[in-house]
């Protein structure tokens, strides 16, 4: 599999990441998952141009500080139900990409405990600054 870092929009970027964040949700479509919230797992990459990520001065506010990353998952599943983990991604990786410095977002989703025979079942997607959802790749 080749890095995200490979695509030619993303050359000349960084990538800060959050690795297994786990967290409990309210996500399911089934009756037993509706009954309250499971354990999921959350990966995100932020990609961020070099210019804007590479600090002069040693300090955090000229880089994308991490806090941010964890806020804006915290504040997607605050909200409420989640049917789908394809939602749950799209919508995180949507508000990530407010942030004026991020150039393209991969957000993974886990469900760990679904099935006996298996560690997880999850969903992954990459979404690129100025592409509408759902648009094909170039």
């Amino acid at each position: 599999m080749l890095s995200s870092l490979s695509h030619p929009q993303l050359s000349d970027c960084r990538c800060l990441y959050l690795r297994n964040f786990v967290t409990d949700a309210n996500i399911g479509i089934h009756d037993a998952e509706r009954r309250g919230p499971q354990r999921i797992i959350i990966n995100v990459d932020l990609f961020i141009g070099l210019v804007d990520s590479t600090p002069n001065q040693d300090k955090i506010h000229e880089v994308v500080d991490y806090d941010f990353i964890r806020e804006t998952i915290r504040t997607r599943i605050d909200r409420g139900h989640i049917n789908l983990q394809e939602t749950l991604c799209d919508d995180i990786a949507g508000l990530l990409l407010l942030h004026p410095q991020v150039r393209a977002v991969r957000v993974a989703t886990e469900k760990p405990d679904v099935y006996p025979d298996c560690d997880a079942v999850g969903v992954e997607v990459f979404h690129l600054r100025g592409r509408e959802r759902g648009a094909p790749a170039a």
